[in-house]
């Protein structure tokens, strides 16, 4: 039976544990995709469809501005009410929605402007008919693809951030993530339904996954922790939205104007160390 620890906030100070950032990344109150396009972009326009066999509405995608930039968001969608949580499956991607992500990344290079991606999924959509379509392929093809793109890419991982589904759209020059947000290969649950055979153990299995923004940072799997307001973004909207909108602007900005030959191949230096922990 495995034990519960108990988390350390900075300074030592007793703080939340690594399941309670799983329920607070959680919640159905934190901001989704359309409040940081409401909030983070202005000019925004939605754009739809993977040319192929629809739109999925679980993964949205338009070109906006964000402050003096030009860029292409892509985010997760889960959606506020129950007839857009049944529409997005939940912020869970079919192979449709990251076959359109890539088909407007592809723009946005032609125009060298960059990608902004705002991560929130479960994971990619496990259904038959997902599969049927080359989920695998799909999301395989994703992380090729975004490897290389010959422009900026920043990444704010907002609120869940599981498995294949969220790393799809989580490859970038900049991956920054919101204080409370999660982010790994498999959730609490199925971590502790394989280890022990007992999903009561997901708070234990949060903990040894190392899956908060604070491990994350430590293991160089992220650059950067955005603040959260007192309690969690779900207290306050609007102020979660102005410190991502500052810690975007900030990675856009020392981004931009690198040649992209330069920007590739730093970032395939990125990809190459993670999971390199000699000397953390």
């Amino acid at each position: 039976m495995a034990t519960k620890k108990t988390a350390k906030a900075p300074g030592g100070r007793p703080g939340l544990t690594a399941w309670d950032k799983v329920r607070l990344a959680r919640d159905a109150r934190r901001p989704h995709i359309f409040d940081f396009i409401a909030n983070v972009c202005s000019d925004f326009e939605e754009l739809h469809g993977d040319r192929l066999v629809g739109d999925d509405r679980a993964l949205v995608a338009g070109f906006g501005r964000i402050g003096p930039h030009r860029v292409l968001v892509l985010g997760h969608h889960k959606g506020d009410t129950v007839e857009e949580n049944m529409e997005s499956n939940f912020g869970m991607a079919n192979p449709d929605g990251y076959r359109k992500a890539m088909r407007l990344a592809k723009l946005a290079e032609r125009f060298r402007l960059p990608v902004v991606t705002f991560v929130d999924t479960p994971g990619a959509y496990p259904g038959r008919e997902a599969e049927e379509r080359g989920q695998a392929e799909a999301i395989a093809k994703s992380l090729e693809f975004f490897s290389g793109l010959r422009t900026p890419v920043v990444v704010v991982i907002t609120g869940e951030g599981g498995s294949g589904g969220a790393l799809a759209i989580a490859v970038g020059d900049r991956v920054l993530m919101m204080e409370n947000a999660i982010y790994s290969v498999i959730s609490p649950e199925g971590c502790a339904g394989i280890l022990w055979r007992d999903g009561r153990e997901a708070p234990a299995a949060a903990e040894a996954l190392k899956l908060t923004a604070d491990d994350l940072l430590k293991l160089g799997a992220i650059d950067e922790i955005v603040a959260e307001p007192a309690g969690g973004a779900q207290k306050n909207r609007r102020a979660a939205c102005a410190n991502v909108r500052k810690a975007v602007l900030k990675a856009l900005d020392g981004l931009v104007d690198i040649p992209a030959d330069r920007l590739v191949e730093a970032r395939y230096a990125k990809i190459r160390a993670y999971g390199n922990f000699y000397g953390k």
